[in-house]
């Protein structure tokens, strides 16, 4: 149509990190074999630390772990204050990590995590919790009961040793584990802040949904578009828009997804074509399939 500006995709060039977005380092990877696990995962042992308040629920996890081949305690904490300073100190691999601590619970560690300069696979110890268990099966959590069965111990740690062999899916477990912490301990009724996974360079970064202005597809690829980076999404733009239903984010092109909170101003190219323009200055125009959701926000 005469008059309509032409859809352009935000140019690729690398910016600056944003400020307050840590990278999530210490992921081990490399060349993986046999059922997803990375031969350098497979050729050292796990170093893990066990954090409970309770000295015998730490040394019944001790005793059990000293069991087992290729697998190191680097130490113990009772309380959430020291198990961040001992995964700091002592860069674990693994956290077997208690909910059920004082001061300082286990949620309230996982949440400070994400600016952490180092992030261990957590494995979640709790006492029978239906709200809990049911938070961590829905979103594939890894999880162990009290009292602690070896079997299921050894089962848990393969698969830490399966996600220490994938950064992507380490980091996207601790998104998860992030949403159901920040959903509020004990009854779960209220979802937590949605957590994507984003990637620039060889680093893993947690962000906020509302702090995304919008996702585009680029071929195969898939941008995360922040006010000051653009970071590479872990997963498809339909997986995300799966993810993100219910939010503010709303399809408008089918490569593009918007946040609709980030929305500086509409102007109308035609009855049904729209030219969406966000905080960053970025301009979307909206397919003409898609306009109603342009009307949904005019409705807002």
């Amino acid at each position: 149509m005469s008059g309509q500006r032409p859809f352009q995709p935000p140019a690729a060039r690398r910016l600056p990190l944003v400020a307050g977005h840590e990278p999530l380092t210490g992921l081990s990877y490399g060349p993986r074999t046999g059922a997803g696990i990375s031969v350098k995962v497979k050729a050292r042992s796990l170093r893990v630390l066990v954090a409970d308040d309770e000295p015998v629920a730490r040394r019944i996890l001790r005793e059990e772990l000293e069991l087992l081949p290729d697998i190191e305690v680097l130490g113990e904490a009772d309380t959430g204050t020291r198990t961040l300073e001992q995964i700091e100190s002592l860069r674990p691999d693994v956290v077997l990590l208690d909910l059920q601590m004082p001061q300082m619970g286990g949620f309230e560690v996982i949440q400070r995590l994400r600016g952490g300069p180092h992030l261990p696979v957590i494995i979640v110890v709790t006492a029978y919790d239906q709200h809990a268990i049911r938070a961590f099966d829905e979103g594939a959590i890894d999880y162990l009961l009290k009292p602690v069965g070896q079997a299921r111990l050894v089962r848990a740690l393969d698969r830490a040793r399966e996600l220490l062999g994938s950064r992507t899916e380490a980091a996207e477990t601790l998104a998860r584990l992030q949403e159901i912490a920040a959903s509020g301990a004990g009854g779960y009724q209220t979802p937590g802040p949605r957590k994507i996974v984003g990637r620039a360079g060889d680093e893993y970064f947690l962000l906020n949904a509302d702090e995304v202005l919008a996702f585009q597809a680029e071929g195969e690829l898939v941008w995360i578009i922040t006010a000051k980076q653009r970071y590479l999404a872990a997963q498809s733009l339909k997986k995300i828009e799966e993810k993100l239903q219910g939010s503010s984010f709303r399809r408008v092109h089918r490569n593009a997804l918007v946040n609709v909170d980030h929305v500086r101003k509409m102007a109308a190219l035609s009855s049904n074509r729209w030219l969406i323009t966000l905080h960053n200055n970025q301009e979307f125009i909206v397919s003409k399939r898609l306009a109603r959701n342009v009307r949904e926000i005019l409705s807002w």
